[in-house]
């Protein structure tokens, strides 16, 4: 009976940390989701050039590293913030570049297929509650391909490589969506912070990805 009431008691406390998880993840994904689509309008506004692929990424990178390094502490969250804040930065432009060109209905169609993605996924891992850590293997043999892919395209910039490279990242993300929240659910991640981070990307590329595609089909692909 003692055995029994133990793990009752472990369970429950599980759940509740889990739920913990959860919710702190998608509070503070909310609010670095709100707080990237303001600074992509300021940008816009301004009309800001887009960084230079360089800058991009040695400030993305740079900046998802002091997430991993100050995750587990207060100035953690500010680290978020600033990271979100800077991808938010890198979207005004492309975003200004859109809307100038008569294409706003664009953004909305990817913004709602990019919400639908996250909440189909979501909720599907939420009500079945399946390991997704099966997925590993495949993602980390897409990771490389993708890479392989976008490295040969900035030499070769043939059309169909971009769109077939937008088409791997929104497959990519949604598996990153699937193992993370699976991950959050079973107990694997407990830090809500690197579980934020990595559903952000996730949706930032899925958003990307599919804008590119569309406007592509819509015959304004640059």
């Amino acid at each position: 009976m003692e055995n029994r009431t133990t793990y009752a008691q472990q369970s429950g406390t599980s759940v509740l940390e889990t739920n913990k998880v959860l919710r702190n993840t998608y509070s503070l994904l909310a609010m670095t989701l709100a707080f990237s689509a303001l600074v992509a309008g300021i940008t816009g506004a301004m009309n800001l050039p887009h960084p230079h692929w360089a800058v991009f990424l040695i400030g993305a990178y740079g900046l998802m590293f002091l997430v991993h390094k100050t995750a587990n502490s207060s100035a953690g969250i500010l680290s978020v913030f600033a990271f979100t804040g800077f991808m938010g930065y890198t979207l005004g432009p492309i975003l200004s570049m859109v809307a100038g060109a008569g294409q706003s209905d664009l953004i909305v169609m990817a913004l709602g297929g990019t919400a639908l993605t996250f909440f189909a996924l979501s909720g599907y891992v939420l009500t079945t509650k399946k390991d997704m850590s099966f997925l590993g293997g495949m993602m980390t043999a897409g990771f490389v391909v993708l890479i392989v892919a976008v490295i040969a395209n900035l030499f070769l910039q043939i059309p169909a490589i971009s769109l077939a490279i937008s088409a791997m990242f929104i497959l990519f993300s949604s598996g990153a969506i699937l193992m993370q929240t699976s991950s959050i659910i079973r107990g694997g991640e407990r830090n809500y912070i690197l579980a934020t981070v990595t559903l952000y990307v996730s949706l930032y590329n899925i958003f990307v990805s599919l804008l590119q595609l569309l406007m592509a089909f819509a015959g304004n692909d640059d």
